[in-house]
């Protein structure tokens, strides 16, 4: 079998992808998801608030997804559900399973992976205590709750202030349940302050920051957690023991890049970010394979993975037309700085493909009046860049023209943060 683009992943990066490369007039498109249904991590959050950049409007995760597939309608491009792909080479050759196609091979002209991302377990954070029922995950709790319509507990701790930790908190206050409290082993909250505030602040849920849960107690289910405030090198302080009485416990500590199969096609991988090393135009270190959303960069907002799935699908329709990308006559590495987490792209490509360069980053703690600075890796600042207030929950972004960059181009580009202004404190209740 061939298909000139293979989308593997069929949730809000991989719906976007196929719809803009089928805009940018690629026709034969091969859509694959090992799920029944279209949509992925969206079809379980019921909540508002998707949407809004986009479409325009406040969309459920489910509407959203539903307006993403519609725009592959009356288009070419064949969906195929319940579909598990096994590896990917290097030459783009794929490997897949279902029940009606049985075991076949796919020869792709280009492949966008948008396999999104998974969560971090308590057996990745290695949580002392025994080992009850009644310790879940936030997301399968959510689609517990959403989906199966299965109450999970009555009494709730939270661990980890990510997302949908906070979501889930809120969600399961509005279902009768008593959520003790959110923990949070940082000093800050890793999710988005919205649901900070509209999901913990507005439902007197206690968020205690720089405190971590240190044991587990019961036979059968949990019966309760102990909980301890954290030094700055996030020990436990003796002494600090707060007991809980709870029935359950939601982990929402960090999300992984799904990427095992971006291991069997040999690309490299940011340790940082947990997903490939790429360039501007999203292309991998495999040529003609290019990655988007959560299985590139765990995602604040849906609305950003649909554009960053959209660019992806122009660079791989690009790929298609001039049937292979020629090789850059040299790259830039982009370096985090003092201040910066993690950069995408990680590689910029030269001469660039378009007029303006784009740089998503997360900063690795809070910033008040504060200015991203771009330099050369040697000290000379390029340009600087004004913040009112960042967050390590949130996604920033710079736009530059490629123009900017001086010629000769520099070996390298470094991207810090620099404070300005203190940083506003958030109280938790």
């Amino acid at each position: 079998m061939n298909a000139e683009l293979v989308v593997i992943g069929a949730g809000p990066a991989g719906l976007a992808a196929a719809a803009e490369a089928y805009r940018e007039g690629v026709r034969d498109i091969l859509l694959l998801e090992r799920d029944a249904l279209p949509g992925g991590i969206l079809n379980q959050c019921i909540h508002n608030g998707f949407g809004l950049q986009i479409y325009k409007e406040e969309l459920t995760g489910p509407e959203y997804a539903a307006r993403a597939f519609d725009e592959l309608r009356g288009t070419s491009v064949v969906f195929k559900p319940d579909t598990m792909v096994l590896s990917i080479s290097p030459d783009r050759v794929i490997s897949a399973l279902n029940h009606t196609d049985g075991y076949f091979e796919i020869t792709a002209g280009t492949i966008i992976l948008a396999m999104g991302c998974r969560e971090r377990t308590r057996g990745a954070i290695a949580i002392p205590g025994s080992r009850p029922a009644g310790v879940l995950t936030a997301g399968a709790a959510q689609r517990y709750v959403n989906i199966e319509g299965c109450m999970i507990g009555r009494e709730i701790v939270v661990l980890g202030s990510g997302d949908i930790g906070l979501i889930m908190a809120r969600r399961m206050t509005l279902e009768g349940a008593k959520v003790l409290a959110c923990i949070e082993l940082m000093p800050f909250s890793s999710g988005l302050q919205r649901n900070v505030v509209q999901c913990l602040q507005d439902y007197n849920i206690p968020l205690l920051l720089s405190h971590t849960i240190t044991d587990i107690k019961g036979r059968e289910r949990v019966e309760s957690v102990t909980v301890s405030a954290v030094d700055e090198n996030r020990r436990p302080i003796p002494g600090t023991e707060t007991h809980y009485k709870c029935d359950t416990i939601l982990l929402s500590v960090g999300l992984i890049p799904e990427n095992e199969l971006s291991k069997t096609a040999g690309i490299s991988l940011d340790p940082r970010t947990g997903g490939p090393i790429v360039t501007q135009d999203t292309q991998t270190s495999a040529p003609g394979i290019f990655a988007c959303g959560n299985v590139l960069q765990v995602h604040d907002l849906v609305d950003n993975v649909t554009l960053e799935a959209r660019k992806a699908a122009r660079a791989a329709a690009s790929f298609l037309r001039a049937q292979g990308t020629p090789e850059p006559s040299f790259t830039i590495p982009v370096n985090p700085g003092e201040g910066v987490t993690y950069t995408v792209p990680q590689i910029l490509t030269m001469p660039p493909s378009g007029k303006t360069i784009e740089i998503h980053f997360r900063v690795n703690r809070k910033f008040g009046g504060s200015e991203i600075i771009l330099s050369n890796g040697q000290g000379n600042v390029l340009k600087r860049f004004p913040r009112e207030q960042m967050t390590p929950g949130e996604i920033e972004r710079i736009v530059f023209p490629s123009s900017l960059l001086p010629d000769p181009a520099p070996p390298s580009l470094v991207l810090t943060a620099q404070s300005l202004t203190p940083a506003k404190e958030v109280n938790p209740l």
